[in-house]
């Protein structure tokens, strides 16, 4: 047997795995956030449960447009049972305090919430979409998971980054190359406050980011300095005095005085 087709059976071995257990839930409340992760499972649970699947996704201040153009995608390619719900993790002083324990905070409203829509519709299940590679990074959502009963799928049966985005191209999802990236208020340095005003101006400059042709960029939120973050291979194309003095000028209209690129 070859290597790719010893990949391509891990990977149909796997799916199995995967749709087995989904089917033995019963029924279950996805939290969709539009990344390829949660795409992948909500879509599997969908095609093992039908109606008893039903994926949910988050509305606050730290979600982006993009994230929520990412949602709307996935559904135009795979329709199936959807709500949007309004969450309020900035009404939490723990999570605009902006301390280490932010994720935990937020995870905590947004589980909370589709604990009680899970309970209140007869949802059996509550799932997320942690795959088993991020185990290796710190992640203070994992605690509000696991006190909350939210299960993870994907990490429980050894799914990993490769294996998802896999998965993703075979069931034909847009999101199956969409970069990782974390919520607006992971762009904002620790300690300081967190604000509706300060997502909405970080929002709408990874906006112009976009608009201007550049993908998987980030602005992280220093006062009136922006730090740009972008892929080694667009670097290039930032620094063009043409295209630089246009995102100058865009994001000095959003509030920043300085800008600064970085790999």
């Amino acid at each position: 047997m070859t290597q790719p087709q010893a990949r391509e059976q891990e990977l149909s071995t796997q799916r199995r795995i995967l749709e087995t257990v989904l089917k033995d839930y019963g029924s279950s409340v996805i939290a969709l956030s539009g990344g390829v992760d949660s795409a992948t499972l909500a879509v599997l649970s969908h095609l093992a449960l039908g109606e008893r699947s039903l994926a949910v996704t988050g509305i606050s201040a730290s979600v982006s447009a993009h994230q929520k153009t990412l949602v709307k995608r996935v559904l135009r390619a795979h329709p199936m049972p959807h709500e949007w719900i309004v969450t309020e993790e900035l009404a939490s002083e723990a999570y605009r305090e902006n301390k280490a324990d932010r994720c935990f905070h937020c995870k905590n409203v947004l589980y909370g919430r589709l604990r009680q829509l899970a309970d209140q519709r007869g949802f059996a299940m509550v799932l997320d979409g942690t795959n088993a590679d991020d185990l290796a990074d710190v992640r203070p959502g994992r605690q509000a998971a696991t006190q909350l009963g939210v299960q993870s799928p994907l990490l429980e049966c050894g799914v990993g980054k490769e294996a998802v985005r896999a998965l993703a191209r075979e069931l034909h999802l847009p999101v199956a190359e969409e970069p990782a990236s974390a919520c607006l208020a992971s762009r904002v340095p620790p300690l300081l406050q967190i604000s509706a005003d300060i997502l909405a101006q970080i929002d709408a400059s990874e906006d112009v980011l976009r608009r201007l042709g550049f993908s998987a960029c980030r602005v992280r939120h220093h006062g009136e300095l922006a730090r740009i973050e972008l892929p080694p291979e667009q670097i290039e194309r930032a620094l063009n005095p043409v295209i630089g003095e246009r995102l100058a000028e865009r994001l000095g209209r959003l509030g920043y005085r300085l800008s600064l690129i970085h790999i």
